[in-house]
């Protein structure tokens, strides 16, 4: 007779397909053979590793957009006794280089297509309504990287092809805005609306509201590109890609001059602030990859979100989370209000 485990923890307790999950549950002999048997729902996940008590799973191909049950067997599914997020797709087909952006105004959500470096795409920007519908939305902007709004719900693009730092109006039309910006990644805008731009090679530029732009803090130059957020202390945080598995999360007060924040990632990329001050990054945290949840005072970190190729993220109004990987885009209820 199959008999249900008891789950003790599921680390973490949320995840997109694929992502890597611990499951630890008790009344397991030390001497019992067989790994654990682990099921979400009525999917057998895969198991990675295993000792009596311990395994580490691979998420099945579920696109539940909800807490489901995870159950731990003999032999064959029961009832579950731990719940577990999981994340619903909303777009494939696309080419995230760092975190999509909702649109303030309507919640809408943009997400790009970036292609490779050069590469013309027939539509580099696409919009998910909040019905969840994705349309096409432009094809001007040649390798597009990050998306930012201003305090008036103005839609801004860099492209880390031509250096240059787009505004598109509601009509779809594309504008300069800034440029000479280098190879231009992220995009983040302070209290003030100056506009701060990530210029991968090692620059940090930022740029006035009639698009004029200084040199305004330097860092390491990133493998792939500079990912800026401001949190609620109006600082700015960066994360940018070494070759380093040790990378940090910096923070630049507002004369541009950086502290560690945080040290300890591999390979941070897009980065999120919650309304509590914990920043949220895309990135591995001891050997596994996810969204890596920081405490406000930088001490505290753990995977709060399972899931491999992980690019960015990004807060809904209704408390949403929004993971992009490298060709998806998933959504996660869990609750969260991002900052305002």
């Amino acid at each position: 007779m199959d008999k249900a485990r008891i789950i003790d923890l599921i680390d973490p307790g949320a995840g997109i397909p694929g992502g890597e999950v611990a499951i630890e549950c008790a009344n397991r002999s030390q001497n019992h053979v067989p790994p654990l048997n682990v099921w979400f729902e009525n999917q057998p996940a895969h198991v990675v590793a295993a000792t009596p008590n311990r395994a580490m799973v691979l998420v099945p191909d579920l696109d539940a957009g909800a807490a489901i049950r995870v159950s731990v067997v003999e032999d064959g599914p029961a009832q579950g006794s731990a719940q577990f997020v999981i994340a619903k797709k909303l777009a494939n087909g696309v080419h995230p280089v760092t975190s999509p952006a909702f649109d303030p105004a309507d919640g809408s959500l943009f997400v790009t297509r970036s292609g490779a470096r050069g590469e013309n795409v027939p539509v580099s920007l696409f919009r998910i309504g909040p019905d969840g519908r994705q349309e096409e939305f432009s094809g001007d902007i040649t390798n597009p990287t990050s998306i930012a709004f201003d305090r008036s719900g103005r839609m801004f693009v860099s492209s880390r092809l031509d250096g240059t730092v787009y505004r598109v109006t509601p009509l779809k039309e594309v504008v300069v805005f800034a440029s000479d910006l280098g190879i231009a990644t992220g995009l983040a805008f302070n209290r003030d609306g100056d506009l701060f731009v990530g210029d991968r090679s090692g620059a940090i530029y930022r740029v006035n509201e009639i698009g004029a732009a200084r040199p305004w803090a330097q860092l390491e130059p990133s493998v792939s590109a500079f990912h800026l957020a401001f949190g609620p202390d109006d600082a700015l945080y960066v994360t940018g890609p070494t070759v380093s598995s040790f990378d940090a999360v910096t923070r630049f007060d507002d004369d541009g001059e950086p502290t560690v924040f945080y040290r300890g990632l591999g390979r941070p990329q897009g980065l999120a602030f919650d309304r509590a001050g914990n920043l949220y990054v895309a990135a591995s945290l001891r050997g596994r990859r996810g969204i890596v949840r920081i405490s406000p005072d930088g001490v505290r970190a753990e995977i709060v979100v399972a899931g491999m190729n992980l690019v960015g993220l990004a807060f809904s109004a209704r408390g949403e989370m929004v993971v992009a990987t490298n060709d998806s885009v998933y959504s996660l209820p869990l609750g969260i209000n991002g900052t305002l």
